[in-house]
């Protein structure tokens, strides 16, 4: 009896273990693979897709990030890799002022680019200069990225920021998130430490706010207009440099790590690692590729997402 009993108990464990299917183990996320580089760029900072012509501008510091020595430039690329004109729109040529650009928005036929404590416009078609926002008045240290709101307004971010004789990062401003909205009037939207060095700033449209990835800290924030601190969504490496919306999907690149990542439910996920200085990237929707502007290497990366 006892010889039946232990087999019969053994038999009711197997086959309880057997009816239990282990826990599936989750698929690694997916990831993206490098389908093309664009060289002979200098100090490249970010790349906007124009959905409207199918070209990509990438924005050339063309030296120190705060030098107004006018011989900054914008290129005009083609989805294939190809550069149809490096300098599309160049600083110093007549009716041209283009110091250090870096962050750019499109509405409509133009384009708008960050240049350190002004932005300017340009017309997308042709890179005829259009006008120039001066925001020195306002206390604009280190303009860095822009976004069009859904009000038609441009939100730029001000990272306030500088860099001593020996290179170092140094913060002599107030952070801030400017606005600048009918007939070019300029206003403060948010200002304080809790911005951390703000830096890249998207519009999410699903979740009706602003995205804003900031240098200072490894808080990703989202914020609305009318909020006087912004709110932390995520947390990453920190170091933090361009912001996309991805179908939905929260994309960052980091310099700390040199990754582009997404962000769901909070988490970093990489998609793209081994990218050092990652800066402002830029999505084509078209194609689903994200585009990585290599700040300290000259050139500009295209990554196809699976």
């Amino acid at each position: 009896m006892r010889a039946v009993f232990a087999f019969t108990s053994t038999l009711i464990i197997w086959t309880a273990c057997k009816e239990k299917p282990s826990p599936e183990v989750p698929p690694p996320p997916p990831t993206a693979s490098k389908v093309g580089t664009v060289d002979s760029l200098q100090t490249p900072e970010s790349v906007k897709w124009d959905s409207v012509q199918d070209v990509y501008f990438v924005a050339n510091i063309n030296g120190s990030p705060v030098a107004k020595d006018n011989n900054g430039f914008i290129s005009r690329v083609r989805p294939d890799g190809s550069i149809e004109s490096l300098k599309f729109i160049e600083g110093g040529k007549p009716g041209v002022m283009l110091n250090a650009p870096k962050g750019m928005a499109i509405s409509g036929d133009t384009l708008w680019v960050t240049d350190i404590d002004a932005v300017r416009a340009f017309n997308a078609k042709t890179g005829v200069p259009m006008l120039s926002v001066d925001l020195r008045r306002q206390g604009a240290i280190f303009l860095n990225d822009l976004a069009v709101g859904p009000d038609g307004a441009l939100y730029i971010t001000d990272s306030a920021i500088g860099f001593d004789e020996q290179g170092t990062m140094t913060h002599p401003g107030i952070d801030r998130i400017f606005r600048i909205g009918e007939r070019h009037r300029v206003s403060v939207a948010a200002e304080g430490d809790t911005l951390q060095r703000p830096n890249g700033i998207t519009w999410d449209e699903l979740g009706k706010r602003f995205i804003v990835a900031p240098i200072g800290g490894p808080p990703v924030f989202a914020w609305k207009q009318g909020n006087v601190a912004p709110t932390a969504i995520a947390r990453g490496p920190g170091g933090f440099d361009g912001v996309e919306m991805v179908q939905g999907r929260l994309f960052i690149s980091s310099w700390t790590d040199s990754s582009v990542s997404a962000y769901e439910s909070g988490s970093q996920v990489k998609v793209i690692s081994g990218v050092a200085s990652p800066a402002d990237i830029g999505y084509d929707a078209k194609r689903n590729r994200i585009l990585i502007p290599v700040f300290m290497a000259n050139r500009m990366e295209i990554w196809q997402l699976p």
